[in-house]
């Protein structure tokens, strides 16, 4: 085998059908003007386009599933055939979807017959018999068995990667064993059987103790030695459903070994049609890739570092600046501070931001500040830190004296990180935060509300490309997590005076984006921004509720709970809790059949909010569940809570 691994760009390998159903449901339901489904549409283009710039010139094929029937369906009738169909406003995607890629330079395969896995398979395989790297985009945990030193998977929606080592710390097991992993385990996704009793701990005990199912099948009288919950009966399972087990192994098999019709070599870009992708984009309002096109931008958007916000969120992917060299101070001396104040007082903008012992406004006490007047420069000012051999520190509240007129002086510009919550902390020290001009938070939610969290970490990496210091990194987790007021300076300083850099080169990043748009610009200055103090002082002071109506509303939500758990146990034929995951499952997914659409970090079937609403489209019971989960929700926090939290005016 001659290898050209070291002269190739690696072929990237598009599960187009993952990724379609993953995109439409991870975004909002995004429409054009003539309320025509565009998200799915748009969260794969993006990230399409964003394995175009990660793997610049390689090519990237895209491969869908046909409709009809497949193989597995010959061999087990039964295979997938629990899933609902398509989502109409899905449905009504694809055709458009299909007529981009198209006129973009990728190659498509769409082959009759065969499922995308299969094409995906046959293509890696063909790929690394040339010696040649293959990437796999993905979210199909079944292409892990197809991983080998040739071929990577990568989810672009939560950018992991996984070669060799990483199936292992995933799974537990290497990708030779993947495919018995599933034949014992089933898929309920697929609907592909399984060895009844055989869950994740199960199948990784028999596989990680024995080895593949040949083996396990060849030694059922050792499986009892194992030790595992169950491993005394386990034995008797496995051989009653030995055929059942094999079957599996079948169907959850990836085949390599197809005629495609085509070769490695035909699978070349073509010349991209971009009459026909502006016509496509002005009719979807794709703004962002229209003007790309009209202005002559490059089709692809920037490489960029990794982020962990999912492609499929926002198609225009932002420009990343040039990284900035951090030059960051810990203030401990008088004469350095009052430098750092009449720095402050002739800057045009400044960015503040403070660090306290808890995330509750309302008992907060302030441990320090940080500010920063231009990128990369920053200072913080330990006021507070309290750990066995901290050093001397500047008196808090000269300092906060010192700074009261320039943070009550609305003529003076801050920018922050989320300055409400500052804005509630300082009120407790007397200090009336004016001159609020930005905030990047809201910033971020203006331009772009689904785009990413809003959150200083998440905004740094997809604007920025930034991997800031988060403060489990300093402060640990859990129970033995430090207050900041325990961390010592030499990581509580570059950790605090990062905050204040991060907002400033955020503002900096987002403030132009915004200006683009003057609409956007005209909600945040009317709306947004001036709710800042409001809220503030709301949340500060409390608002005025009318305790007998709550009360009154208390009731009447109560006997509603009470008529759709009578519904709900009609429709599902017995009595069960309705807030309980467990028995959701069981009832479900179990007894009732329904489609597995998403599961949990423990394997375990999902009844979160967004899978009950999908379920909803095409059954009753999940309707029921949902209503009855909102109202006991808001019975809860509002009608219940809230009249025991009421003072008397």
């Amino acid at each position: 085998m001659s290898d050209h691994s070291n002269d190739q760009k690696p072929l990237v390998l598009v599960d187009g059908s993952s990724y379609l159903y993953r995109a439409f449901h991870a975004l909002p339901p995004l429409t054009n003007s003539k309320g025509m489904p565009t998200g799915a549409v748009k969260g794969v283009m993006g990230m399409l386009r964003r394995l175009q710039a990660d793997y610049l010139g390689s090519t990237v094929v895209v491969i869908f599933d046909a409709k009809g029937k497949t193989f597995r369906d010959e061999i087990y009738p039964e295979y997938k055939a629990q899933r609902p169909p398509m989502p109409d406003d899905l449905r009504c995607q694809v055709e458009p979807l299909y007529e981009i890629i198209r006129a973009t330079s990728m190659p498509m395969l769409v082959i009759e017959g065969v499922e995308a896995d299969d094409v995906i398979g046959t293509l890696a395989a063909r790929a690394t018999e040339a010696g040649r790297k293959t990437v796999v985009s993905t979210g199909d945990k079944d292409l892990a068995q197809l991983v080998n030193d040739h071929v990577t998977l990568v989810n672009t929606m939560s950018n992991y990667v996984m070669d060799i080592p990483g199936v292992h710390e995933k799974f537990g097991i290497g990708p030779e064993l993947i495919i018995d992993y599933l034949a014992l385990m089933g898929d309920k996704v697929d609907n592909i059987p399984g060895v009844p009793g055989v869950g994740t701990k199960t199948a990784l005990a028999l596989l990680q103790g024995l080895g593949s199912l040949d083996t396990i099948y060849a030694s059922l009288d050792k499986v009892a030695d194992l030790g595992f919950r169950g491993s005394k009966t386990m034995a008797k399972k496995l051989e009653a459903n030995k055929e059942q087990a094999y079957l599996s192994y079948e169907l959850a098999t990836i085949r390599t070994d197809l005629d495609l019709g085509c070769t490695l070599e035909d699978l070349v870009p073509g010349e991209e049609q971009k009459d026909k992708l502006l016509k496509y984009f002005e009719e979807l309002e794709f703004r962002g890739w229209v003007k790309e096109l009209k202005e002559g931008a490059p089709s692809v958007p920037a490489k960029k570092p990794s982020s962990s916000t999912p492609a499929a969120a926002s198609a225009d992917e932002p420009e990343i600046p040039a990284a900035v060299e951090t030059n960051y101070e810990t203030v401990l001396e008088q004469a350095r501070f009052d430098e750092w104040l009449e720095q402050l007082k002739n800057a045009e903008l400044f960015a503040f931001d403070t660090e306290t012992t808890s995330l509750d406004y309302m008992e907060a006490e302030i441990v320090g500040v940080s500010f920063a007047i231009e990128a990369g420069k920053a200072a913080y000012v330990p006021l507070a830190h309290d750990y066995l051999d901290a050093p001397k520190q500047l008196d808090r509240n000269a300092v906060l004296e010192a700074l009261k007129p320039l943070l009550e002086d609305d003529s003076c510009k801050k920018v922050g990180q989320n300055l409400k919550y500052d804005r509630s902390v300082l009120a407790r020290y007397d200090i009336d935060l004016k001159g609020i001009a930005f905030d990047t938070m809201l910033e971020s939610y203006v331009l772009d509300s689904t785009g990413t969290r809003h959150d200083m970490d998440s905004l740094a990496k997809k604007y920025l490309g930034v991997e800031t210091i988060h403060f489990e990194d300093i402060a640990g987790k859990g129970a033995k997590q430090l207050t900041f007021n325990q961390i010592a300076l030499e990581q509580a300083g570059p950790y605090a005076a990062e905050d204040a850099d991060i907002t400033l080169r955020l503002h900096q990043a987002l403030w132009p984006q915004l200006e683009k748009h003057e609409k956007l610009v005209d909600v945040f200055n009317t709306l947004e921004l001036p709710l800042v103090p409001i809220l503030s002082r709301v949340e500060r002071n409390g608002a005025l509720v009318d305790a007998g109506r709550l009360g009154a509303q208390s009731q009447e939500i109560a006997k509603r709970l009470h008529e759709l758990q009578e519904q709900a146990w009609s429709e599902a034929g017995e009595e069960f809790n309705l807030s309980s995951p467990k028995q959701l499952q069981a009832l479900l997914f179990e007894k009732l059949g329904l489609p597995v659409i998403k599961k949990t970090p423990k394997g375990q079937p999902s009844t979160a909010e967004e899978v009950l609403v999908e379920l909803a489209r095409n059954f009753e019971l999940p309707k029921l569940i949902l209503e009855h989960r909102s109202l006991s929700k808001l019975k809860s926090t509002y009608t219940d809570k809230l009249p025991q939290m009421i003072k008397p005016a």
